[in-house]
């Protein structure tokens, strides 16, 4: 899979030029590990119909040789142009400010290093949070301040406190810190996309969406 310099989506600014359903499966990053350029093998290779015998696909399970991750591909023809893929690969959405996207992207493709990822996780989120004016004090401490004045949820404000988001840890190496795990950096990236989604996409969503089905004002007075 490789960037093709065109707008398509919300992967990044740019779309993916999707891979054939070939004996190795060329992505760019691995959907479970993030890793760069990984080995994901043809392990096995089905196809599929309706009862009436349309819909036709044929489809390839490929195994991550890093992770043991599977993935799972569909095409209309035998080593034909990949049309789905399954898990998603991971993107950011562009409606998201340039800064706290950038750091939530970077988070993304580091995962296979818990530490790095909890950091740039914890970056995008404060990022976030000077976009909406809440600049003093501890990550923590604004984070309870937007759920007190309803930017977020109470329940959001609780998640972040139940993710790994102090980033001091990683940053002073702490003797006394475990180590950081895969699905610890798994959980605070997710509270990150799901920040950005409540602060920043669905408020995209919502206005287009209004934009789109708002009658045209008729008869109004020049």
């Amino acid at each position: 899979m490789r960037y093709k310099s065109e707008k398509c989506g919300n992967i990044y600014t740019n779309f993916y030029c999707m891979p054939n359903l070939s004996q190795n499966l060329e992505l760019d990053r691995c959907p479970h590990c993030t890793t760069d350029t990984p080995s994901l093998v043809l392990e096995h290779g089905v196809g599929s119909a309706d009862h009436k015998g349309d819909n036709r696909r044929y489809w390839g399970l490929y195994v991550c040789k890093r992770c043991g991750g599977v993935v799972v591909c569909s095409s209309r023809h035998p080593g034909g142009a990949v049309l789905e893929i399954y898990p998603n690969v991971m993107s950011v959405d562009e409606v998201i400010p340039e800064k706290p996207r950038a750091y939530l992207l970077q988070a993304l493709e580091c995962l296979h290093a818990p530490s790095g990822a909890i950091m740039l996780a914890a970056s995008s989120v404060d990022a976030m949070l000077k976009e909406k004016g809440y600049v003093d004090g501890s990550l923590y401490s604004r984070i309870d301040e937007a759920a007190g004045k309803h930017l977020i949820t109470q329940d959001m404000s609780t998640w972040a406190h139940q993710v790994r988001l102090e980033a001091n840890e990683e940053r002073h190496a702490d003797d006394d810190a475990m180590m950081p795990s895969y699905q610890d950096a798994k959980l605070t990236v997710n509270f990150a996309q799901a920040l950005a989604e409540f602060l920043f996409v669905l408020p995209s969503m919502v206005t287009k969406g209004l934009e789109e089905t708002s009658p045209e004002e008729e008869g109004k007075d020049v």
